[in-house]
């Protein structure tokens, strides 16, 4: 039997591409054998000190989502930020499109946490614990990427040896072996030495957020 493996995700939960590679993941554990160990990173902080606002967020409302994350992470460990996420962006089936995620204090209710928890998303006391989180997924790969990034034991390496990568960016989540063959390919060409960038050019490239049941 395969030894399981740890999958370190850091992600940003406002992002909706972040959303369908996390879930591109969560369907590749149910094929191949990997722990998805979910950690915090930030769009807010990745773009301070630019002249631009590529994010269109002049109010840091990013910052909202992260720090509750930051917050059930801290305080309820590994499943509660895994079923805080997951509520997060699971359509509610209460009607209409599913474009953007839920209400945080609806989706710690929805999983099982306490929507009070939503109050630290106005505060500052979990910033130090975004940023550190942050630092460790940056320092991966530089600050020229963006959310999610992954790492993961490079199956062809010693036990020591990790791969990580960005991404990959999807506007579609594949099921089943798919995923799992997805999973295969994209340590396959993220491990291999020398290896930068690939990007393809997708018919729709918006992400279809919509009707995702999903799995914690």
């Amino acid at each position: 039997m395969a030894r399981t493996a740890t999958v370190d995700f850091w992600f940003d939960p406002a992002c909706p591409y972040t959303w369908l590679t996390s879930r591109w993941v969560v369907e590749a554990a149910t094929v191949r054998p990997l722990d998805v160990r979910w950690r915090v990173m930030s769009l807010a902080v990745l773009n301070e000190g630019r002249d631009d606002d590529p994010e269109g967020d002049p109010e840091g409302y990013l910052w909202v989502p992260v720090r509750i994350c930051a917050a059930v992470l801290r305080q309820y460990g590994q499943e509660g930020l895994g079923a805080f996420y997951t509520a997060l962006w699971t359509d509610r089936g209460d009607g209409g499109a599913k474009q953007w995620m839920n209400d945080p204090g609806v989706a710690l209710a929805d999983a099982g946490l306490p929507p009070e928890l939503a109050e630290a998303g106005s505060c500052g006391d979990y910033d130090g614990a975004v940023r550190a989180s942050h630092a460790e997924a940056i320092a991966l790969l530089g600050p020229h990427v963006g959310t999610p990034i992954v790492a993961a034991p490079d199956p062809g390496g010693d036990a020591d040896a990790r791969i990580a990568f960005f991404g990959p960016v999807l506007s579609r989540v594949p099921r089943g072996e798919e995923a799992g063959r997805l999973w295969d390919a994209t340590l396959l060409v993220a491990g291999a030495p020398g290896f930068h960038e690939l990007k393809g050019a997708p018919a729709d490239p918006s992400p279809d957020v919509s009707g995702w049941a999903g799995r914690p």
